[in-house]
């Protein structure tokens, strides 16, 4: 049996996500923190890890690199409400297998764990459509704040953009498509 570790501080989405892989007959472990996951990790070395990317505390790839560190085997998806093509990177350049964007179907992080990806014939139309304008350029800003470490003053240099109009853009909501 395939063993699974589902970690998400959103404990709604956590409970629902584990009762729909232990459906399809995953053993599951679930975690609401970095600590847990870890814990979890070096005592019952699951398969597989889902990893929500912003959690209090310690990041998802925080996470991402320490559990590859104890478990190397491990694959490991990481999903994020807040994604953009930049922590994406960082996500696979880490190790990860994948990196998708909530909400996520339970048969998407399956798919992403298995050996043979997607083809644009078996995915849904939604995988054909370029990103709105809004997305691009909300991922565009994200891309150019992590070249810029975070720091919004030169992000909002690079863009050409005031500092403060920078800033009410990030708080808002990532467009979904």
């Amino acid at each position: 049996m395939i063993s699974i570790l589902v970690v998400d501080d959103e404990e709604l989405f956590r409970n629902r996500l584990s009762k729909a892989l232990q459906k399809r007959e995953l053993q599951v472990f679930s975690a609401a923190s970095y600590d847990e996951a870890i814990t979890i990790i070096q005592t019952c070395k699951p398969d597989q890890g889902v990893f929500d990317l912003k959690m209090p505390g310690k990041s998802g790839l925080d996470l991402l690199k320490d559990a590859l560190h104890l478990h190397p085997d491990m694959k490991i998806i990481v999903l994020t409400g807040y994604g953009s093509i930049a922590t994406a990177i960082d996500a696979v350049k880490m190790g990860a297998l994948s990196y998708i964007a909530k909400p996520a179907d339970v048969n998407d992080i399956l798919n992403a764990f298995s050996d043979t990806p997607a083809t644009p014939d078996t995915a849904g139309s939604e995988s054909l459509q370029a990103p709105s304008l809004a997305r691009t350029e909300w991922e565009h800003i994200n891309r150019v704040l992590h070249d810029c470490d975070g720091n919004i003053s030169s992000a909002a240099k690079r863009l050409n953009i005031h500092r403060r109009t920078l800033q009410r853009k990030l708080q808002k909501y990532p467009p979904k498509k």
